[in-house]
């Protein structure tokens, strides 16, 4: 992740203070010796776009531990005939 001074030149995260997670403080300094400048910037997740695949994963797998073993036998043999 590239973080940019007010001055404009480039800055580097020094330190992260994880407050969740999904909040993350990074404490940041500027890369420009003449400048020096510090700063907090804020971290946040803010909305999913495209869901992962492991959520899928594990919900297509909970889902098939809650069927009994004919249930899953059932729909196992429908899945290798198709």
């Amino acid at each position: 992740m590239r973080v940019i001074c007010k001055c404009g030149h480039k800055g580097r995260i020094a330190s992260r203070e994880e407050l969740s997670r999904e909040f993350v403080k990074l404490y940041c300094q500027c890369l420009d010796a003449r400048c020096g400048h510090t700063w907090v910037a804020n971290l946040t997740f803010s909305h999913t776009l495209s869901p992962s695949a492991q959520a899928i994963d594990r919900l297509l797998f909970d889902s098939l531990r809650s069927l009994s073993k004919n249930q899953q036998r059932e729909l196992f043999d429908q899945l290798g005939a198709a």
